[in-house]
């Protein structure tokens, strides 16, 4: 059987790629990636590790990411989306229709929607496991500052990295945080100079040179009450008292699966143009694959949005003839 669109992914994107694909007849098959392996997040994605969700539209109190996750997942079944609890391990994009694999198991479909989503990077401490497996990842712990920073008003907040990044995160999260303290392993930052002078000029900014994050307390308080750091030069241990750590050394694109089938930018996500056209044609990408400047998940059901009606329109203009060759206007 050959299907007119397999949708890679769930998450905001892939769920709301799901809903229109099937409200439209596509007959959508969706693999939400399973229980997730190594890195990767399985079904539901990164917003199944945070907490309260206050800036999604339509919920006025807000609502829990897993909940968010589920009720996406519950509309796109009920309009006849079909979900395999599988992540696929193999792709073949370079004919129509395209192939993909979860082991041994083939299937084929005319269309492709690429929602595999992408990772932050995490320090490696387990601590930064989700609240559900003991960590404080959602808890107090987190990778996105736009996302969680209002939970954090008048409190003294910890940020991660010395990038662009860490630098752009810090200044956002002083318009909560009573203070912010950059913890940065080495006694310079990587980030562009216009970036730390923004940083260097803030009053509400507190620079720790030459540490890490050896431990972050308390999982059993199941919530963040200071963090262990260690000097990276000498080894001394200290204390700082924080009530949250954000973690902002990047994000990495969950895009092993095609390389060396769909292109890349510079930063490593799937290149697209017209919104969502990869450069294959038929294969689209939406959410954070191919976002690496607003990773919302609003922004990301938007994508999703389009990738389905770019999906449905393709196969409509092809209707039940034989595959067609690529237009001059893809």
């Amino acid at each position: 059987m050959v299907h007119k669109t397999i949708i890679i992914g769930s998450g905001p994107a892939g769920y709301t790629a799901a809903i229109y694909a099937a409200r439209a007849n596509v007959q959508p098959l969706m693999f939400d990636g399973g229980v997730g392996r190594q890195e990767l997040l399985g079904a539901g994605g990164q917003l199944m590790l945070t907490t309260d969700v206050e800036n999604y539209p339509g919920f006025e109190d807000g609502i829990q990411g897993p909940e968010l996750m589920q009720i996406m997942r519950k509309q796109a079944e009920r309009f006849g989306t079909e979900i395999i609890a599988e992540m696929i391990t193999k792709v073949d994009l370079s004919q129509r229709p395209f192939r993909v694999w979860v082991e041994e198991e083939m299937y084929e479909a005319r269309t492709i929607i690429v929602a595999t989503g992408a990772s932050a990077k995490w320090i490696g401490l387990p601590e930064e496991r989700s609240v559900r497996d003991g960590g404080l990842n959602g808890a107090g712990i987190s990778a996105c500052a736009t996302c969680d920073g209002f939970f954090f008003r008048g409190k003294e907040i910890a940020v991660v990295g010395g990038g662009d990044t860490a630098m752009e995160e810090a200044n956002y999260l002083t318009r909560h945080a009573s203070r912010v303290h950059v913890i940065h392993r080495r006694d310079t930052l990587r980030a562009s100079k216009i970036m730390q002078e923004r940083a260097f000029k803030n009053p509400k900014i507190n620079f720790i040179w030459n540490s890490a994050v050896e431990k972050v307390h308390d999982p059993a308080q199941k919530k963040v009450t200071g963090l262990t750091l260690k000097n990276t030069v000498t080894g001394e241990l200290s204390e700082l008292d924080v009530q949250g750590m954000f973690v902002a050394i990047g994000h990495k694109p969950n895009t092993e699966l095609f390389i060396g089938q769909l292109e890349f930018d510079e930063n490593g996500y799937v290149k697209t143009r017209h919104n969502v056209r990869t450069t294959v044609y038929g294969v689209f990408a939406a959410g954070d694959v191919q976002d690496h400047e607003y990773r919302q998940a609003i922004t990301a059901a938007g994508s999703g949005c389009i990738a389905a009606i770019e999906a449905e329109r393709l196969l409509e203009a092809e209707g039940d003839t034989d595959i067609l060759e690529t237009p001059t206007n893809w």
